[in-house]
């Protein structure tokens, strides 16, 4: 049974205009993309996204009911789930042992702080950490990167994918392994990241909305990257009632997708200043009902010259402040003797290198 697009819960001022342009059902809106209902409704990009977001959401509603709780699962299930799904190691030990493991597949990760401290940098670290082969440990994925700031530079995930193939190519010890280097390569970790430039909150929201089918169509996405989410909601808005609403919507759509596609969700956001009687702090942005989004925020901070990462927000880890650099090769750990994510002690040649790198630093 067709259902009729005045039925849907919109304005009514959207609904004539649909009408109008001769959207009679739902059905007659499925296919459209916003820019072009947009421009056969007579309709905002923002309204023309609203109006398939509703019909989405309406439309596949019973659908993804039943698909979510029409066979209920046990804890058991739910554990052995989550088993399955690896995590993305930071090649940073000391910050993978504090999440357990690493940025956890299924759930969506904050990283907060202010600017210069390393967000983006640990972005690019992940978004070529989750194409390491699974004999490796890692997951073998590709990864979606949607840059709002013009931050994402290809020169410098040129120097960490390099890296993170020597470091490999290093600990290749069996045949499986030596055959996974022939495809773990620089150029192989560029064409696995499919980069999305958005310039304002409006291109976000219709990125968000075509995810799910792009998903779809490449399985082996791994892990979604925002850099950053707060950058495009900062300004443009003269309701935060709007701001907030929208925000609200992305936030559920990112725990859907992070379910639905077993994939990590990475979003970045800045520091604003929050000023109560005589004193400030910093805080993360777009207030505290952004706050419940994600599963895990983790502030990237400075104490003194030293970078530090805490995890202050995180349902299955204990408060933790572990410290961190930024080096050529990439997010490491500050002392470099320090255990890699490959659990292998390094070698007497990496120290030695890595210590000829600190002195020429």
């Amino acid at each position: 049974m067709q259902r009729p697009v005045s039925s849907l819960s919109l304005s009514p001022s959207v609904k004539v205009k649909l009408v109008s342009a001769g959207f009679q059902f739902t059905a007659d809106l499925l296919n459209l993309k916003p820019l072009q209902l947009s421009k056969e409704a007579g309709l905002s990009q923002q309204e023309a996204l609203e109006v398939l977001q509703v019909v989405r959401r309406e439309e596949g509603g019973g659908d993804e009911a039943a698909a979510a709780g029409g066979a209920s699962l046990t804890a058991l299930d739910l554990l052995q789930k989550e088993e399955e799904l690896r995590s993305i190691v930071t090649f940073s030990s000391q910050l993978d042992a504090a999440l357990g493991g690493g940025f956890p597949v299924g759930k969506t990760t904050e990283i907060c702080g202010a600017p210069g401290v390393g967000k983006t940098q640990l972005c690019l670290q992940l978004a070529v950490d989750v194409q390491v082969p699974q004999c490796f440990g890692g997951l073998g994925g590709q990864v979606v990167f949607i840059d709002t700031e013009g931050s994402f530079m290809v020169q410098r995930v040129v120097d960490i994918a390099t890296a993170a193939v020597r470091h490999c190519s290093q600990l290749a010890e069996d045949a499986e392994q030596r055959d996974a280097m022939m495809t773990f390569t620089m150029e192989t970790i560029l064409s696995n990241m499919f980069v999305v430039r958005c310039h304002d909150y409006v291109e976000l929201l219709a990125e968000m909305y075509l995810l799910p089918d792009f998903l779809a169509q490449h399985p082996r996405v791994r892990l979604l990257v925002i850099d950053s989410v707060a950058f495009p909601f900062r300004q443009h808005f003269d309701e935060l009632s709007q701001r907030t609403r929208l925000l609200n919507g992305l936030a559920q759509q990112l725990i859907a997708m992070a379910t639905s596609h077993s994939i990590a969700m990475v979003i970045t956001n800045q520091m604003t200043t929050r000023v109560r009687g005589s004193q400030s702090q910093l805080v993360p942005a777009l207030g505290e009902s952004w706050g419940h989004a994600p599963t895990i925020r983790l502030l990237l901070h400075w104490a003194g010259a030293q970078r530090l990462a805490t995890i202050f927000k995180s349902p299955g880890h204990t408060d933790a402040t572990v410290p961190y650099q930024i080096t050529a090769d990439g997010f490491r750990d500050t002392v470099q003797s320090e255990q890699p994510p490959s659990k292998r002690p390094r070698t007497h040649a990496d120290q030695s290198a890595a210590s000829q790198r600190d002195d020429s630093s």
